[in-house]
């Protein structure tokens, strides 16, 4: 996609890159999009980096990524809609879902709680995108039925490695051999 500037159609959830910090693009604003990666946006809003959810984007008049789920027929936290959310988060660089990339380790759900916990890697111990990344795990694992809180641990041991990526991956970034 080519840079282009839109603006906003209604009141936009967004996150700061590269920290991760939240904010809102009001109503009205001229935003740039840069990017477009994995059905997320990043966009130059006052002269800042800031990424939008791609389930947000009809705020910026484009077409949003739909990510639904079957009304709750119980109070159950669905560990396979957990894994579908997170299968819909990309790696802003690579455009491969956090999944397939193998940097989510382990999902725990406490029915309890209402809570997810996932303990997650990056690809590399330094990078910027990290915040970022988890505030995307966070806000797409939010919208499963009967979610109310999402804990992201971010782990480097096990490092990760291109092994951990499944075949499908390896294939479509040229890293299988």
């Amino acid at each position: 996609m080519e840079r282009r500037m839109v603006v906003a159609q209604a009141d936009c959830p967004a996150r700061r890159v590269p920290d991760g910090t939240p904010l809102t693009i009001p109503k009205d604003t001229f935003v740039t999009i840069t990017q477009a990666l994995g059905g997320n946006y990043t966009v130059t809003y006052h002269g800042q980096m800031v990424r939008v959810d791609g389930t947000d984007a009809a705020s910026l008049g484009l077409e949003p990524e739909l990510l639904s789920f079957p009304p709750a027929e119980d109070n159950q936290i669905r560990e396979e809609q957990v894994w579908e959310a997170l299968g819909t988060v990309y790696d802003p660089e690579i455009p491969v879902d956090l999944v397939n990339l193998g940097l989510i380790y382990n999902v725990t759900i406490d029915q309890q709680a209402k809570r997810v916990d996932i303990k997650m890697t990056l690809t590399a111990p330094a990078c910027g995108m990290g915040p970022v990344l988890v505030g995307d795990v966070e806000y797409r694992v939010k919208r499963v039925p009967n979610v109310e809180k999402v804990d992201v641990d971010l782990v480097f041991d096990p490092p990760w490695s291109r092994e951990m990526m499944s075949e499908e991956a390896q294939l479509e970034t040229g890293m299988f051999f």
